[in-house]
């Protein structure tokens, strides 16, 4: 999120347009009433690229900050966003309108800005931020499935003998600063005697076994809701390959059953029995005839 303690330059146009609306609300009142100084434009900066220009929403935000801090003095930083978020979720397209125009102009303004920023770029500086812009969304990336991640309930990893020694003697550790604490129980790690670690091994041990219980629910669980991409690569490969274990085992069962399965004679039918009859007696009648002329 961008700073709030800094003013747009467009910020009195805004309160101007804003105070023509009608509104009831006493933060939109105070919007227009809110006094204003001319600041720095949102999409150029002195040196480097060009910034982005701020979305509606935030303008509006970095407008009623001061008003709303000044009416509400003792609230947290966090509860002033949330209360102006609040108060920009109630607003009219109408009333939204203004931030946004004006949204619309800078950044018209910043992609001429960054054309001719870009311009006068060498093919190694463009490659450059190609790279730099790929790493950015891969963090971000990262970053959102982290999040996604644990508000699905993924287990947490288990922690190992020195983190749980860590997290035991943190507090009375000494040294004023986290690196000094840190430092000195990573010297008090190491000049324990080994049946000393030994409780903590064990502990760590045990957490093992506490994340591979709650992986393999997790697991089962993210398969049921169908968030197969979400599996280790691990756990995927391991389910590969029992498939393919059962479909041997199904087919090789099969192939034993067609062997050891015994031919079938075929019955004869009644016509095939009534066909075999009058075969053998026309053939008795011939042999009696064959006599008789011999005779």
């Amino acid at each position: 999120m961008a700073p709030l303690s800094s003013v747009p330059a467009a910020v009195s146009l805004l309160a101007r347009s804003f105070s023509a609306f009608s509104c009831s609300n006493p933060f939109l009142r105070s919007l227009a009433a809110a006094k204003t100084s001319p600041g720095k434009c949102l999409t150029s900066q002195a040196s480097g690229p060009p910034k982005r220009p701020l979305n509606g929403y935030m303008r509006f935000v970095m407008q009623q900050k001061p008003a709303v801090v000044q009416q509400n003095p003792e609230i947290k930083p966090v509860d002033i966003i949330r209360r102006i978020a609040q108060q920009w979720r109630v607003l009219s397209p109408e009333q939204k309108k203004p931030f946004q125009e004006a949204m619309q102009r800078d950044m018209q303004k910043f992609k001429l800005d960054l054309q001719k920023y870009q311009s006068q770029l060498t093919p190694a500086q463009l490659q450059q931020q190609a790279v730099e812009r790929k790493q950015r969304m891969s963090k971000r990336k990262a970053i959102r499935k982290k999040r996604e991640l644990t508000s699905l309930g993924k287990p947490k990893r288990p922690r190992s003998a020195f983190n749980i020694f860590m997290s035991e003697h943190f507090e009375e550790a000494r040294g004023t600063t986290t690196p000094a604490k840190m430092k000195s129980l990573m010297d008090d790690w190491r000049s324990l005697f080994s049946n000393q670690k030994q409780v903590y091994m064990q502990l760590a041990e045990d957490d093992k076994i506490r994340y591979k219980n709650e992986m393999k629910s997790w697991e089962d669980h993210m398969l049921e809701i169908g968030r197969e991409d979400l599996l280790r690569d691990q756990t995927l490969t391991s389910q590969r390959r029992s498939a393919a274990r059962i479909a041997a085992a199904a087919a090789k069962k099969k192939t034993k059953a067609t062997k050891a399965k015994p031919a079938k004679k075929t019955a004869a039918t009644p016509k095939s029995k009534a066909a075999s009859r009058e075969v053998k007696s026309s053939s008795a009648k011939t042999v009696r005839k064959g006599s008789t002329k011999k005779v």
